[in-house]
């Protein structure tokens, strides 16, 4: 027996690990550190950003938000394109995780204007009603500079004297959205997965009054956070006298507007809760 041969089985038992560390490690090592799998677009970490991302493992955010779109379909009809292992190559430690308790956060970058993530990392439930996460309004501290060109110096990461005096003045959360912003943003992802409208924008609820009910209840649940309860506006501007033609408002509603931050709730609402929203917008002013 082989057991009974211990120089024996010690060898055999060499190889298979060996084996096993070259399928699961060095193979997979080296193609991630090949040159081909590098996006030209991504950049490395400007010093406010690398702060940024210091101040998020600090506080523990990776515990609860991962930074990794996987290739399956409830992932990105949710968050967006799947991960490259590319986008990954000026990270130290990766952030992927493996436990989302929030949502993950690989994509986040431009969905909302910096004024939301502020408003969001002060009080989140303001924001998302139904959030669990804690509040952070004691970021707005100033940034703890002192180490910053000695980071970027260690990571090899290219910076300017301008670069370092823009940290300046800044506070913690200031640090954090700016490092918020830039994820996933690298590579334009975003605009290729842009809704596509097609054919004749007609509103089927036209002047029909018995959906303003409905229509405000979506407005709250999904607009109010970011245009005030009462329409004047806030993170997002006044809605009170909108007078754009209602295809125009179902077009930024539904697929959102980069530029001025506003995200699509085209997947989340539907064309016909979508067509509501617009209504209520639209008719009340009128009752």
């Amino acid at each position: 027996m082989t057991e009974r041969k211990m120089v024996v089985f010690l060898i055999a038992a060499t190889c298979v690990f060996l084996v096993g560390t070259i399928v699961t490690m060095v193979v997979p090592f080296k193609s991630i550190n090949d040159p081909k799998l590098k996006i030209a677009t991504v950049k490395p970490y400007t010093p406010l950003q690398l702060e940024g991302r210091d101040i998020y493992i600090r506080e523990g955010c990776n515990n609860c938000h991962t930074q990794t779109v996987r290739p399956l379909l409830a992932d990105t009809e949710r968050y967006g394109e799947y991960s490259k292992t590319g986008e990954f190559v000026y990270d130290q430690p990766f952030l992927w995780g493996s436990r989302r308790t929030g949502p993950d956060l690989a994509r986040i970058g431009g969905k909302y204007p910096d004024a939301w993530h502020e408003k969001h990392m002060k009080d989140p439930q303001s924001m998302v009603p139904r959030s669990n996460m804690p509040k952070y309004a004691f970021l707005t501290h100033p940034l703890d500079t002192s180490l910053t060109e000695k980071k970027m110096k260690t990571l090899g990461f290219p910076y300017t004297q301008a670069d370092l005096a823009a940290c300046q003045g800044k506070t913690e959360l200031d640090a954090m959205v700016a490092y918020l912003q830039k994820l996933g943003t690298d590579i334009p992802w975003r605009e290729a997965a842009k809704t596509q409208l097609v054919g004749e924008l007609k509103n089927p609820f036209l002047d029909n009054v018995t959906v303003l009910p409905e229509g405000k209840k979506i407005y709250d649940a999904n607009c109010a956070q970011c245009h005030g309860a009462d329409l004047k506006g806030g993170v997002g501007p006044s809605l009170v006298d909108i007078d754009k033609p209602d295809a125009d408002i179902f077009t930024t509603v539904y697929a959102g507007r980069q530029a001025t931050g506003m995200p699509a709730f085209g997947d989340t609402l539907g064309k016909e809760r979508t067509w509501k929203v617009v209504t209520f917008l639209k008719l009340r002013q009128r009752h």
